[in-house]
C-alpha cells in the first residue's frame, strides 16, 4: 500500500523537538510530528491542589487546546472551557506524564503542562505527550528536582489502513482507518495506556499484537530522541 506521503508502513514522520522554544516557561518544547505542530510548556508553581496539602507530594497536570485555525477549517475557540475531546486528551497527557514522575521527589510543587496545537495533521495527543515529557523534565531540572524523573514516556499512533498496519498516522490516514489506536509507553517498554477502536470492522488478537509491536518500535525511536535532548542541555533542536 502506498501511503499518502510515501513512507513505509513502519516509518515515523519526520520528528523534531525544539527545546526552550518560549522565553518565560520553565520548560518549553515545540514538537513536530510531520505537519503536526504542538507547543508544550511546563510551568512550576510552589503549591499543590488542596487534596495533596501536607502530604509532601507534588502534582503534574495538563491542559490541551487547538488554535482555531490549526485545522483546514476554522474551529471555534474554546472560550467557555475545554470541549469533551480536549478534556479527554488533557487527562490522557496528565496520566502519561505522572506515570514517570516520582511525586515524592518533587516537593510540594505543581507542574502545569499546557499543550497548544498550532497545526494539526493527525497525532496531536501523541505529539503532546512526547514533547510534554521533555518540557516537564526541563522544568523540574530548573526547580532542582531532576531526581523526580524516573523514566521517559512517549506516545505514537498506529492503525490499519487499507488492510495494512501502519505507524504514526497523518490526518488523511486517520480519517479513513479501519482501526485507530494510540499507544503510550515508558522508556523501559512498559505500557501506560492503550486506546484502540475498530472504526469500521472488528480486529483480532493477531492484528492487535502486530499493532502493539509496531507502536513499541516507534516509541523506542521517540525515547531515543528524548534522551538525546535531555543529555545535551546546551542544544535546542533534535530531529529524527
Amino acid at each position: 500500500m502506498a501511503r499518502p506521503d510515501g513512507r513505509a508502513a513502519d516509518q515515523l514522520r519526520p520528528i523534531t523537538l525544539t527545546r526552550d522554544y518560549l522565553l518565560h516557561p520553565e520548560g518549553s518544547v515545540l514538537v513536530e510530528f510531520g505537519a503536526t505542530k504542538v507547543i508544550c510548556t511546563a510551568s512550576v508553581e510552589d503549591k499543590v491542589p488542596s487534596f495533596l496539602k501536607g502530604q509532601a507530594l507534588g502534582w503534574v497536570t495538563a491542559e490541551y487546546a487547538m488554535l482555531p485555525r490549526s485545522t483546514n477549517t476554522r474551529t471555534a475557540r474554546e472560550n467557555r472551557g475545554p470541549s469533551g475531546r480536549s478534556q479527554e486528551i488533557q487527562r490522557l497527557v496528565g496520566r502519561a506524564l505522572r506515570a514517570v514522575i516520582d511525586r515524592a521527589k518533587m516537593g510540594e510543587r505543581t507542574v502545569w503542562v499546557d499543550c497548544d496545537v498550532i497545526q494539526a495533521d493527525g497525532g496531536t495527543r501523541t505529539a503532546a505527550i512526547t514533547g510534554g515529557f521533555v518540557a516537564v523534565a526541563d522544568a523540574l531540572a530548573k526547580a532542582g528536582a531532576s531526581a523526580a524523573v524516573r523514566d521517559c514516556v512517549a506516545a505514537v499512533s498506529v492503525g490499519i489502513v487499507g488492510a495494512v498496519p501502519v505507524l504514526d498516522l497523518n490526518y488523511v490516514e486517520d480519517s479513513g482507518a479501519a482501526v485507530d489506536m494510540n499507544v503510550v509507553m515508558t522508556g523501559t517498554g512498559e505500557f501506560v495506556e492503550v486506546q484502540g477502536t475498530a472504526e469500521q470492522t472488528p480486529f483480532g488478537r493477531a492484528q492487535l499484537d502486530e499493532l502493539l509491536a509496531l507502536a513499541g518500535a516507534g516509541i523506542r525511536r521517540l525515547v531515543t530522541l528524548q534522551r538525546r535532548a535531555l543529555a545535551a542541555r546546551a542544544e535546542r533542536v533534535f530531529s529524527l
